[in-house]
């Protein structure tokens, strides 16, 4: 069994890491090459660069500042945000990304996760899905030889619903179906962020991400809500997860990636300790 991994998020918009709740509420944090380089030295496992306003602005992720990141990093760096096609992810790899995460563009054409694959390797691409905890409501057709009918779940029935653009645009794709079908098309892990834990540092959603690892056989990586370190534990020893997603307790100083890894290993969990080794001039 692979060792759980720790993994640090960056979250960039006009070249600056910012930091928010629930998708909303964005504040400055600091420089990304600066903070990648820091968490790098602490020991992170990995770095994920995401330009989180690309999509819903219609542009290419900022390549130079993916550059600049990758060049001082050793550890492995996953970026994302306006991957429209095959060339983009091109573009990302040969700026210094190591893997390509996918997701509006994957939901409008879900094909580009396999062609991605086939041209790069699914340990490429990591098929990024944003999902809410909603109530299903009972769906009324009108039907045009009687009244309406009913149809669909019970009025009870909750489900997690997948959203694009940074979180901004609702579909109908149901979350664990749509993570099956990423594997299915060649994606190499499924990041999932809740978007309703995001920020909030309440724990991560572990039915949400227990749910995915049971549905495929691909890594899963959680994302959104840590705010402690048993979270991070808990999203391991009972979701499953095999990495987890970090970002505002670390921006906020409230623990580091050292201490954190440290906790995890006494707490039972299979984790590299220390920092990467970096290698000799």
């Amino acid at each position: 069994m692979l060792r759980k991994r720790i993994i640090v998020c960056l979250d960039v918009q006009n070249g600056r890491v910012v930091k928010g709740i629930n998708f909303e509420a964005l504040r400055d944090v600091g420089d990304p090459v600066e903070l990648a380089q820091r968490y790098e030295a602490e020991g992170a496992d990995e770095i994920v660069f995401l330009d989180i306003s690309a999509s819903a602005e219609g542009r290419r992720t900022l390549l130079d500042t993916v550059r600049r990141t990758a060049e001082n990093l050793f550890v492995p760096l996953t970026v994302g945000g306006g991957i429209n096609d095959v060339s983009d992810v091109g573009l990302a790899l040969r700026a210094g990304a190591d893997k390509v995460s996918i997701n509006t563009a994957a939901v409008t054409r879900p094909d580009l996760i396999g062609e991605a694959a086939h041209h790069f390797g699914s340990q490429c691409i990591v098929a990024s899905i944003d999902a809410r905890l909603e109530r299903r409501q009972v769906e009324m057709i009108t039907h045009s030889d009687g009244p309406a009918a009913p149809t669909g779940a019970e009025d009870s029935a909750t489900w997690y619903r997948v959203f694009t653009h940074g979180g901004r645009n609702a579909t109908d794709l149901d979350a664990i179906e749509w993570a099956v079908r990423c594997a299915q098309l060649g994606a190499g892990e499924i990041l999932i962020t809740s978007i309703d834990q995001d920020g909030r540092r309440a724990g991560y959603d572990l039915e949400l991400t227990a749910r995915i690892g049971e549905a495929v056989t691909i890594p899963v990586i959680a994302s959104g809500g840590a705010g402690t370190s048993e979270h991070v534990r808990d999203v391991f020893l009972l979701a499953g997860a095999d990495a987890a997603l970090v970002a505002g307790i670390l921006h906020d100083g409230a623990t580091t990636v050292g201490a954190l890894k440290q906790y995890l290993a006494e707490s039972g969990i299979d984790i590299r300790q220390g920092p990467v080794e970096m290698p000799q001039p």
